[in-house]
């Protein structure tokens, strides 16, 4: 029998825990303190710095602790950022359909250009005009397909860019110099706890803010302004509802760790270690291809894989006994895709996953997956 992955936890959201990772991590957590209290608001600033230190983020721009995850920061960013310029809304996966649509449906804005391409499959990136905002995710966390770059950008632009960050960063080198609002979460590359998310502005971003006042209503939980005043306070930990301060304990642990591996050109080369090992088992394995076909836009992070010699009609009932098989050997957990996606089985190899348990997990994959076509054949 084959050796299993010392950890078996290859979901895409939440992700793995760092290596070593136990409870006895958040043993030093503020349990019972107010959110408001000097050393509470310290640690949540530690937190903040911790982030800006890891993903290098620029001094001048604001990080934010915001409610509501990923969907809550970057639902912050479209209702408070857009509106006085067009829009162009990119998407090739199912959050970033979601974004379109906020943007189209939601916002009503008319003066919108939509470039959306099917699962696998990236949108064209030439037709970029400066005075447009753009709206759009960096990496198809359901597709397994990311942009590599922001070169197809042009300099000097007007236009704002937002970009849905959550399951590239860690995984990939963002230039945050073209981009005005970033949102994350803790439950991807960190592998963190949910509901929190993470808002990053530029300079440009808070010059926008304090020009425009968008003119439909603003729930209080969206507000980055006061009296017409940008909420600095945000980006300086006073958060607009109270954080769990046990998920805030266990981000700073994980971006400790971060910072113990050398930082963000170490979290890179990890997670491309993973996309390696994949790499090399597609090119051996005759029953299986990447979803991405394009290897410019194949993610590290959230990799998708295709079952080229199932009928389309049998690959969800083939993922998901594959998905049971290996859940019920505790090697390998919740490895089927999105439901809203192609059928694909999706490993996150971003950097808290090791590259040796990346190794481990694939023959169980094809024993798997050879048990199950026997099954159905029967």
């Amino acid at each position: 029998m084959f050796p299993k992955p010392k950890n078996p936890c290859f979901s895409s959201g939440p992700t793995a825990k760092r290596p070593g990772w136990s409870i006895q991590a958040l043993e030093d957590v503020l349990v019972g303190r107010s959110h408001r209290a000097k050393v509470a608001l310290k640690r949540i600033q530690e937190v903040i710095d911790l982030t800006r230190e890891v993903l290098q983020i620029p001094q001048d721009y604001y990080v934010g602790i915001v409610p509501g995850s990923c969907t809550g920061a970057m639902e912050m960013a479209l209702w408070n950022l857009l509106g006085p310029q067009p829009v162009d809304a990119y998407a090739w996966d199912v959050f970033g359909k979601l974004w379109v649509d906020d943007v189209k449906d939601q916002l009503k804005l008319k003066s919108t250009r939509t470039f959306i391409e099917t699962q696998g499959r990236m949108p064209p990136f030439q037709d970029d005009e400066p005075f447009r905002d753009i709206v759009l995710t960096w990496n198809g966390t359901t597709t397994g397909a990311w942009i590599p770059d922001l070169n197809w950008l042009q300099n000097d632009r007007s236009g704002l860019v937002i970009a849905d960050t959550t399951s590239a960063l860690l995984a990939i080198e963002v230039e945050w110099k073209k981009l005005d609002a970033a949102a994350f979460s803790w439950q991807k590359g960190l592998g963190g706890e949910a509901a929190h998310g993470i808002l990053v502005l530029s300079p440009k971003a808070i010059a926008r803010l304090e020009s425009y006042t968008p003119p439909w209503p603003m729930p209080r939980l969206l507000r980055l302004k006061k009296d017409g005043i940008f909420l600095k306070s945000i980006f300086e930990g006073q958060t607009l509802n109270t954080p769990s301060l046990l998920c805030i304990e266990d981000a700073r642990d994980a971006l400790l760790w971060c910072q113990s591996q050398g930082g963000l050109p170490a979290l890179v080369e990890r997670s491309q270690k993973n996309l390696k090992v994949v790499s090399n088992w597609v090119a051996q394995t005759p029953w299986v291809d990447f979803l991405v076909k394009n290897p410019k836009f194949r993610s590290s992070s959230s990799i998708t894989l295709d079952l080229i010699d199932v009928p389309e009609s049998l690959k969800w009932d083939v993922i998901h006994g594959i998905r049971d098989a290996l859940d019920a050997e505790n090697v390998a957990y919740d490895i089927n895709g999105h439901i809203l996606s192609s059928p694909c089985l999706r490993l996150w190899g971003g950097p808290m996953i090791d590259s040796q348990d990346m190794e481990k997990i694939l023959p169980w994959i094809d024993r798997a997956y050879k048990k199950v076509i026997n099954e159905i054949k029967k």
